[in-house]
């Protein structure tokens, strides 16, 4: 019998039982990639993470590394099992960074106390712009009309990591009547730069600066970090938010685990850089898994 300790916790909330979900698994040593996914599917999660300890001299210079599964597949990246990764391996130690190895490269994520709770925000990689979609053919596959549309802005991709297409509503109402069939976006997905959709709206009806869902063959997700980067890029690129600030993006609300994802990204002579994606974490739960 081996036994593998787990931790879980909510990531952009304040609030336990609210935000995104991840299981981390603290020590995978001696788990092969077959059992990591059977976790995976067990916890049924969006993602869980599993961390794989190396000497701390190795671990100082390139993070921890951590490997990151949905019920389906190995990302190489994603928002929230970072940020609450870090987390859970920085626990009392009050360190100002964790740094984490992930298959994209180190990805760092400062510490720090905001309004009396710790704050954690990651640094993603610099954003790359893809292809620009036609409205017509995205309402096809969404089920959304031209209408839904927000005329101002592009349907573009844009990916740190995992590469999102952003779909720019016009209306919160569009958003929040969203009901999307995965099978058929995905047919017209895989024919182009984008593995997903993210729906975004600046009619918030609150103090957040664009309303978020995103829809995948796990079901909708309450907040997804690794589109966030590329919405924040996005929106510096296209004038909705000024270079450096930081705005908030409220997702999860329709799939009733409410998410605030607090972001912000540069525009430089070189395009826009630096992008960062921050927020809360609630620890939940711990225990272990007997295989």
């Amino acid at each position: 019998m081996r036994s593998f300790r787990f931790v879980t916790a909510d990531v952009f909330t304040r609030t336990a039982l609210e935000g995104n979900q991840v299981a981390v698994i603290t020590d995978a040593r001696g788990l092969s990639d077959a059992e990591m996914q059977a976790i995976a599917r067990e916890t049924k999660f969006s993602e869980t993470t599993f961390v794989i300890p190396r000497d701390h001299a190795i671990e100082r210079e390139r993070g921890v590394k951590v490997r990151i599964f949905t019920v389906e597949e190995e990302l190489p990246f994603a928002g929230h099992p970072t940020l609450g990764t870090a987390f859970v391996l920085r626990g009392p130690s009050n360190a100002a960074e964790i740094a984490l190895d992930l298959a994209v490269g180190r990805i760092p994520v400062a510490f720090s106390q905001r309004d009396g709770a710790v704050f954690g925000e990651m640094t993603q990689r610099d954003p790359e712009f893809g292809q620009l979609h036609d409205p017509e053919e995205v309402a096809h596959v969404t089920g959304l009309k031209t209408a839904d549309f927000d005329p101002a802005f592009p349907i573009e991709t844009v990916t740190t990591g995992n590469a999102f297409a952003i779909v720019p509503l016009r209306s919160l109402a569009a958003i929040r009547e969203l009901s999307l069939e995965w099978r058929r976006a995905a047919e017209y997905l895989k024919n182009t730069d984008a593995i997903f959709f993210y729906f975004v709206t600046r009619d918030t009806a609150s103090a957040a600066k664009l309303r978020a869902r995103m829809i995948f063959y796990g079901g909708e997700d309450p907040a997804t970090g690794s589109a966030a980067g590329p919405a924040a890029a996005w929106m510096v690129k296209h004038g909705i938010a000024k270079s450096d600030e930081q705005v908030m993006i409220e997702q999860g609300i329709e799939a009733r685990r409410p998410s605030q994802i607090f972001v912000r990204a540069n525009r430089t002579d070189a395009g826009i850089r630096d992008v960062r994606v921050g927020g809360y974490v609630v620890q939940v739960m711990t225990g272990e898994i007997s295989l």
